[in-house]
């Protein structure tokens, strides 16, 4: 992983989520919508697919803070866990990938189901595409709902560079977020990316930023 990627992941996890902070668009509606109509689920499982840096965290956090809840990273999950998770009503996995405890996860499964909880699992792809071993897990996950973040739409992307340049003492005029909007890769990662690069070369040569700085960051 190169330095840009490590200062992009401190830069992003911020423990603080607030739901003020989230801002909805056509990309995100559904899920947003979905988790606000707990608990009159069809099902009580639910997996909420999208990019790196999509909202996944943000959205789960906020989900737990107002019904509460605990939650896992799905590859830091262990046996005494599971007895932890009897207090709670809502679980929620992070980041579920193909190295997960299969057994784990489906004795997890197995007990939420029998004890009429909730489990909300988030992965970069929908977990019915990842080829997991276990058979019996695999037809677990098929019980699923699939929700998915979608790429960010020219809304969301003006107001995640908004916000997070702000975060950042940095105020842009808003034709040049336009000119950035117009111009830029429709992807999460890409998008905080280009904030952290183009905080940096800003600093590095102490000018404020206009449109040779930002031409340059998007390589033009």
């Amino acid at each position: 992983m190169n330095e840009i990627n490590q200062q992009l992941i401190k830069f992003n996890q911020k423990k603080d989520f607030k739901e003020d902070d989230f801002f909805v668009s056509s990309s995100n509606k559904a899920v947003f919508n979905f988790l606000y109509e707990w608990p009159k689920w069809p099902k009580n499982f639910l997996n909420i697919s999208g990019e790196h840096y999509s909202g996944k965290s943000h959205l789960t956090s906020v989900f737990i803070n107002k019904y509460k809840g605990i939650k896992f990273n799905a590859n830091e999950l262990n046996n005494d866990d599971l007895d932890r998770i009897k207090n709670y009503q809502n679980i929620v996995i992070e980041d579920f990938n193909k190295e997960v405890n299969e057994n784990l996860i489906y004795t997890l499964i197995d007990l939420i189901e029998r004890n009429s909880k909730y489990l909300i699992i988030t992965s970069v792809v929908p977990i019915v595409n990842i080829n997991f071993n276990l058979n019996d897990l695999k037809s677990r996950l098929k019980n699923f709902i699939l929700l998915s973040i979608k790429n960010p739409d020219d809304e969301l992307i003006f107001a995640l560079i908004l916000k997070n340049l702000s975060d950042r003492q940095i105020s842009l005029d808003k034709k040049l977020v336009d000119f950035i909007v117009k111009r830029i890769h429709r992807s999460y990662s890409k998008i905080f990316e280009f904030i952290y690069k183009i905080d940096e070369l800003s600093l590095k040569r102490k000018k404020s930023i206009n449109v040779k700085i930002i031409k340059e960051v998007l390589g033009e």
